[in-house]
């Protein structure tokens, strides 16, 4: 019987040249000079911190790292959870960005229940942080994966281990 996994893994290598695009961005940019403006990545916790002197050196900040995170891995903006933006020592701020990584059971739960009522005929199970998708053809397989694709498009999913 056919089957495929649909996950969410983070491409910590894309993440990295991202956050040194943003780093070496900061570095040469005029209005960033003397200033706090950095962007760390903790790899161990899934952590992005970014710093910097207000608000809106933060924002300036995640708008020259969203985009090189969108051009290394398409929809990776979409797995950051940003936190509050945090007061430390006089008037620096800094702001945490949670990486997501794997599939929740929220929306694992979201994702058999779309495959379920969609009409198709496959069989949907739910293994740790992926999803297990199994059916009689292939060709059902490839309209199930169009299905999702279309259905969910607030979370960056993958769709690997195609068995035959």
């Amino acid at each position: 019987m056919p089957s495929f996994d649909i996950s969410s893994e983070v491409d910590m290598v894309a993440l990295k040249n991202a956050v040194d695009v943003t780093s070496r961005t900061i570095d040469n940019r005029y209005d960033f000079k003397g200033s706090s403006a950095a962007v760390e990545l903790n790899e161990k916790d899934n952590l992005l911190t970014l710093h910097g002197d207000s608000d809106f050196q933060l924002d300036q900040i995640k708008a020259i790292l969203l985009p090189a995170m969108e051009k290394k891995e398409a929809d990776s903006a979409k797995r950051l959870d940003h936190q509050d933006v945090q007061k430390i020592s006089g008037n620096k701020v800094k702001q945490v960005l949670k990486i997501k990584a794997g599939i929740d059971t929220e929306l694992a739960k979201k994702i058999v229940k779309l495959l379920k009522d969609g009409g198709l005929k496959v069989q949907a199970s739910i293994q740790g942080d992926e999803v297990r998708v199994a059916g009689a053809k292939r060709d059902v397989l490839q309209d199930a994966i169009a299905f999702v694709k279309k259905s969910v498009t607030d979370f960056p999913l993958q769709f690997g281990n195609f068995r035959d």
